[in-house]
């Protein structure tokens, strides 16, 4: 692979990772900031939109069309996250009753920060999404049952989708029976996805989008939550705080060095093409001017939406520079298609 492929590849793979950590940040300050209640109705919130973008329209492309709906809903989940770098396994128990178990160390709480979130973001995203898979299929009798949650001390996510012998009511959609546990793993059993080229780069890609969909839609449904000055506000923290912290990995996967504004622009440009985005340099002796274009990370948002998530994602970047020895100021200013980015020293 020519060494502009790696470049680009690791840019991939370290933006997915980037907006990983961001979302994480973001889920651990609103729980220490706003409360428990907060958070899970804020996951609660963002796992529906996921659902509802996400969750028919992906079935042809998994090759789930015509199966029975517990057992469809399990691949469903498997295959989903699998694509995204998420590790979750498939127990089929028949075509009424099929398990899905999360496998250690979970994405959505990556180290130790698992010990900072509290249930209710997980009972959130449960109620969210997996109790509406029903509801979506048109199916009333589809319901999601809960045998292990993360900060309960069990054994990681794991529970089973079930087809019961009558329509389930609004509560019964999301049940938990915390003394079952799953048939046996069988690794010949595990779900596939339809073939096709999956090879390193398109998996990458697929890890980015999973990643960066999360952000898009949860700065979102916070500030439905939480309404638009208090998002901007933590979501501007903490994503200054995760570029502060990613700083040194983003670098040392896409070679970049630490110095002044233009060693700045140059990770700029490198991290930005692992979004598909296209950048212009244009070196002073004031520092360097930047035109970024493209801007996959908001392509199809209009107005508030798109403006308060470009204020938020631009702090990523503003932190990533502030992490740098020399001190230099980042403005940024947003434009149509563009963010106009100016790097002098301080």
């Amino acid at each position: 692979m020519p060494s502009l492929a790696k470049s680009n590849l690791s840019a991939i793979k370290a933006q997915a990772e980037l907006h990983h950590q961001y979302l994480l940040g973001l889920e651990l300050m609103v729980a220490t900031r706003e409360g428990a209640d907060m958070v899970g109705d804020w996951m609660f919130r963002l796992f529906r939109a996921q659902h509802e973008e996400k969750f028919l329209s992906s079935f042809q492309k998994l090759g789930l069309d015509g199966l029975p709906d517990a057992v469809a809903c399990a691949r469903y989940h498997v295959l989903s996250n699998n694509l995204g770098g998420v590790g979750v396994e498939y127990m089929e128990e028949s075509d009424t009753k099929a398990w899905v178990r999360f496998r250690y160390p979970r994405w959505m709480y990556a180290g130790p920060a698992i010990c900072g979130v509290p249930v209710e973001a997980s009972r959130g995203f449960l109620k969210g999404w997996y109790a509406q898979n029903g509801v979506s299929l048109g199916n009333p009798r589809l319901g999601f049952v809960c045998v292990s949650e993360d900060m309960t001390g069990q054994y990681g996510l794991c529970g089973y989708f079930r087809e019961f012998d009558h329509d389930l009511s609004d509560d019964e959609r999301l049940q938990f029976q915390p003394d079952e546990t799953p048939p046996p793993y069988d690794p010949s059993a595990q779900p596939a996805p339809p073939p096709g080229e999956w090879n390193e780069e398109r998996l990458a890609k697929a890890n980015r989008n999973y990643a960066m969909e999360y952000i898009r839609n949860g700065v979102h449904e916070l500030s439905v939550v939480l309404g638009r000055e208090r998002t901007l506000e933590l979501g501007c923290l903490a994503a200054r705080l995760t570029g502060l912290q990613q700083y040194r990995a983003m670098a040392e996967a896409v070679g970049a060095v630490d110095g002044g504004p233009a060693e700045a622009a140059n990770f700029l440009s490198a991290m930005f093409s692992g979004m598909g985005d296209s950048c212009d340099l244009d070196r002073t002796d004031a520092g360097v001017h930047l035109t970024q274009s493209g801007l996959r990370i908001a392509r199809g948002l209009s107005g508030a939406e798109r403006e308060t998530l470009l204020t938020c994602w631009i702090e990523l970047w503003r932190g990533a520079i502030h992490s740098h020895r020399a001190f230099m100021e980042a403005e940024a200013d947003i434009q149509n298609d563009a963010i106009q980015w100016s790097i002098r020293p301080q």
